[in-house]
């Protein structure tokens, strides 16, 4: 059991995300109870405004829980030190403030602040690091393209690069399909899952992209009327867990093909 519980990179109890109000507290979803372990892929899914992003900047410190404890690695998320955070923690937000006058290099050495010193220099071991990352994600022939020359997807490898090179046990992205089309929302979404198995690091990410998801994760949570349903994908098909995530006029869910149809 203590070997199983010490592969656990990601554990809340209890946990309640929203905002606090003077007028009282914006409850977006409560009872999220997860646990996540190196090498998995977890998506967070539901209809907009359901509180995936809001979730994600929880779980990563960014806003405060409303109640509940998030855990990672073993240590409790608001005992944490940010600089010992952002040696568990690689995120990838929808919009950062980041310059792609970079070259993709420049970007992905971003991502070893958190080990260089006070003047940002880099040993050999950083850039052994950011190599790894450029190759890890197929972006070698670009690393010194400007940011600003690449396509979305492109783009976004780059990030998930940088993500790679800080080297953490834990990445989480918001929406890393966005403004991607179908077959480079697929190939992304691949990549994610290709990076779980190749580096064991666990990967959790927001998504809309519910049909993919279903097939390439190893567990989903759903947000769904404020409450939040957590399992692998066979066993929330098996419990209904999807059924009335839209509006039933217009989708359904379809059991035996495990995927949401238009009716």
């Amino acid at each position: 059991m203590k070997a199983e519980n010490s592969n656990i990179v990601l554990r809340t109890e209890g946990l309640k995300v929203g905002y606090r109000k003077k007028s009282g507290d914006l409850i977006l979803a409560s009872g999220v109870n997860i646990d996540i372990k190196s090498g998995e892929l977890v998506a967070v899914i539901g209809v907009n405004g359901a509180g995936k992003s809001t979730l994600l900047k929880t779980l990563s410190g960014i806003i405060q829980s409303v109640d509940g404890q998030v855990f990672i690695s073993g240590n409790k998320l608001s005992k944490t030190e940010p600089d010992k955070l952002s040696k568990h923690i690689s995120l990838v937000l929808t919009e950062q403030m980041l310059s792609k006058n970079l070259s993709v290099m420049e970007l992905v050495a971003l991502g070893r602040q958190p080990y260089t010193n006070w003047i940002g220099r880099l040993t050999k071991k950083d850039l052994k690091k950011i190599m790894h990352a450029l190759q890890l994600v197929n972006i070698e022939d670009i690393r010194d393209k400007k940011c600003h020359e690449l396509s979305d997807g492109q783009f976004q490898k780059v990030l998930i690069a940088r993500a790679l090179a800080q080297d953490t046990p834990l990445i989480i992205l918001d929406e890393p399909t966005t403004h991607l089309d179908l077959y480079h929302k697929a190939y992304v979404l691949k990549l994610l899952q290709q990076l779980t198995k190749e580096t064991g690091k666990a990967i959790l990410f927001a998504s809309h992209e519910i049909n993919l998801a279903l097939q390439l994760c190893d567990k989903l949570l759903i947000l769904k009327d404020r409450k939040a349903l957590f399992g692998k994908p066979a066993e929330l098909i098996e419990t209904d867990a999807f059924k009335d995530l839209f509006p039933g006029h217009l989708i359904h869910f379809d059991k035996e093909s495990s995927s949401f149809k238009i009716k």
